[in-house]
């Protein structure tokens, strides 16, 4: 039986049970609860009325029935009765003070009736139910530290009672998964235990998230974190409204497929919410999603019993779940969408006016403090074409953690394109990623003054999922040749990849670029040095993305000079591999907009064509 297995051996049977075979989780606990009639004596009180979590220690006896009856349906996994078992949503009972102990209770009594139904050829399994408690982080209902604590002790009970598998399930708000995974890793940490973790969205009929999160955003968000054993949906809708979403899964999420749909659509029959989905209507529908889609978990959510259980278990003996061969493209996103690495054509144009060091009008606006514009501005480059926008608040003499929080709080939820987090001090970077829900990229990290900032930023990415932009300076300088650049591209992808365990596909690599506008002899040819380090850096990592601040070749020139110049660069980077530019994106131009001698010269200047001859008289 799984109890008496070291923990540490848990994951590994059930990940080897999944490849094997598709699993099915329990029904709704509520619906059963509901189905019994209890009295607020059952719950300890009118004071608990209400509160299924403590059913665990006043009315025990209840619960083992409700997991005897899916076990008796043929159940492999049954969830502990803990979803809002969180000291936030049990406050609303005076009952915070017993969250870890609820927790606890919880999954032994779960623990000991798997255990007691698991047989060589079928084990069965305890799920640590982790709900979203009553608070959306993104709407500042709740700081992402406080969730954070709430959570770290909800998932050290859920493992300390004997849970099998974390599963944090309903979410919708995709800042509180974070929020939530982020607490798992830190308890994995702690107790030197990793298990197996299902996280599953909440899709509303919208065809989103509650806050507006579509299917690309919610996996582009979750894909860095690899504790995800499955991903996947539940609550919400019954099993037809989940199938655009559950393709898009089939055909782009790494994770395993995990499904759990309420018995269709709820109804109000008399007063009551009623759900009418038959269980020959579960079966249909899963053994589709089973047989064509690739999912691998299925379960029921809100209005399902355990005659609805029986129906998926004959799901899950008839059929094999289709084999998936899933494309991730990597991206990056925001609350509301995902916007990929690369695009085809490139590059992707990262917003430059979101800068209080580059934009007069942006610093203007954050000395006024006027968000409400700042907003805007953001929204004008949105529309003006820019696919993210970089945004730093360093200013002298201000409190740029503080700005960083009034910005990032109101961008989050207004701004539909991902952010790019601007910032030379660990803990602004930390403050950003705290109140961002979506993939952000972090920009950024170097060798300047060795590799211990550059450890804590990374530290931070891993932890929060980002991308980070790694710029080519070491303690000698900005590397200023390809074969320098390359070289300090290699020392920074060493560092991240192998000792702070981040992917290549999460690096971006600015090889930088130097005016062309000052007319120093030494800068001549910084711009073809810059084209050939793309080249070097693409072909010696080719997961990585590369970047430039493309307006810098053409610093101290006249505006005109400048949008010619910055454009045909632009073009020539792309030619040479660039994924990504920091740029004003209306200020570039195609190149047959630009005259074809203005072209020829801006070729001349990059390229170093000087001619010398005698001037004429």
């Amino acid at each position: 039986m799984l109890g008496n297995l070291n923990r540490n051996t848990v994951g590994t049977t059930f990940r080897d049970i999944l490849r094997e075979r598709v699993l099915v989780f329990d029904g709704a606990t509520g619906t059963s609860l509901q189905a019994m009639n209890l009295s607020p004596e059952d719950f300890g009180g009118d004071e608990y009325q209400g509160c299924n979590e403590y059913l665990v220690l006043s009315k025990p006896e209840v619960q083992e029935e409700i997991h005897r009856s899916f076990l008796e349906a043929g159940a492999d996994i049954i969830e502990t009765n803990t979803f809002g078992a969180t000291d936030i949503v049990l406050a609303e009972y005076a009952l915070e003070d017993r969250a870890r102990e609820i927790n606890i209770v919880a999954a032994r009594i779960a623990r000991r009736l798997a255990d007691e139904y698991s047989t060589n050829e079928k084990p069965r399994f305890v799920a640590g139910s982790i709900g979203p408690t009553t608070k959306l982080p993104s709407l500042g209902h709740v700081s992402f530290d406080r969730l954070h604590a709430s959570y770290m002790e909800q998932v050290d009970g859920l493992m300390e009672g004997g849970a099998d598998i974390l599963c944090i399930e309903t979410c919708q708000d995709i800042l509180q998964a974070k929020a939530a995974l982020i607490a798992v890793m830190d308890c994995f940490r702690e107790r030197g235990l990793r298990l197996p973790v299902i996280v599953s969205i909440t899709v509303e009929t919208t065809g989103a998230m509650l806050l507006g999160t579509d299917i690309g955003a919610a996996l582009t968000t979750l894909e860095p974190y690899e504790i995800i054993d499955a991903l996947g949906m539940n609550c919400a809708t019954g099993p037809k409204e989940m199938e655009e979403n559950l393709r898009y899964l089939a055909d782009n999420s790494p994770f395993s497929i995990f499904l759990m749909p309420n018995a269709g659509l709820p109804e109000n029959v008399g007063g009551q919410t009623c759900y009418t989905l038959t269980q020959e209507e579960l079966h249909g529908w899963m053994k589709h999603y089973v047989a064509d889609l690739g999912a691998r978990i299925i379960g029921g959510c809100c209005g399902t019993t355990p005659d609805h259980i029986r129906a998926l278990v004959d799901v899950a003996n008839e059929v094999a779940s289709a084999h998936r061969n899933p494309v991730f493209v990597p991206s990056v996103s925001s609350l509301f969408t995902s916007v990929p690495m690369h695009l085809d054509p490139p590059p992707v144009l990262v917003g430059e006016r979101c800068n209080a060091n580059g934009s007069k009008k942006f610093r203007e606006l954050l000395l006024a403090e006027d968000y409400d514009t700042m907003v805007n501005m953001a929204r004008e480059q949105a529309r003006e074409g820019a696919h993210i926008l970089d945004v730093c608040v360093a200013y002298v003499g201000r409190d740029e953690a503080r700005d960083m929080t009034e910005v990032v709080y109101r961008f989050n939820t207004v701004i539909s394109v991902p952010l790019c987090f601007d910032s030379t001090e660990s803990a602004v970077i930390e403050t950003a990623l705290k109140l961002y829900a979506g993939r952000a990229i972090v920009n950024s990290i170097n060798l300047e003054d060795g590799e211990t900032k550059a450890r804590e930023i990374l530290a931070l990415c891993k932890r929060f999922g980002a991308a980070v932009i790694a710029l080519t300076i070491d303690e000698d300088g900005m590397a200023r040749t390809a074969r320098r650049k390359l070289e300090v591209a290699g020392r920074l992808c060493t560092l991240a990849v192998q000792e702070m365990g981040l992917r290549e596909q999460d690096l971006i690599f600015d090889p930088l670029t130097f005016t062309l506008g000052s007319g120093d002899e030494e800068y001549r040819s910084s711009a073809m040095e810059t084209l050939e380090g793309i080249r070097l850096i693409k072909k010696e990592y080719p997961l990585v993305k590369t970047l430039l601040g493309v307006s810098n070749i053409s610093f101290g020139l006249a505006p005109r000079a400048r949008h010619a110049l910055n454009s045909v660069f632009l073009h020539h980077a792309v030619e040479a591999g660039l994924d990504m530019a920091i740029v004003h994106a209306s200020k570039i131009m195609p190149l047959y907009r630009i005259p074809e001698q203005a072209r020829r010269l801006c070729d001349d200047l990059i390229y170093d064509r000087r001619r010398f001859g005698k001037a004429e008289v």
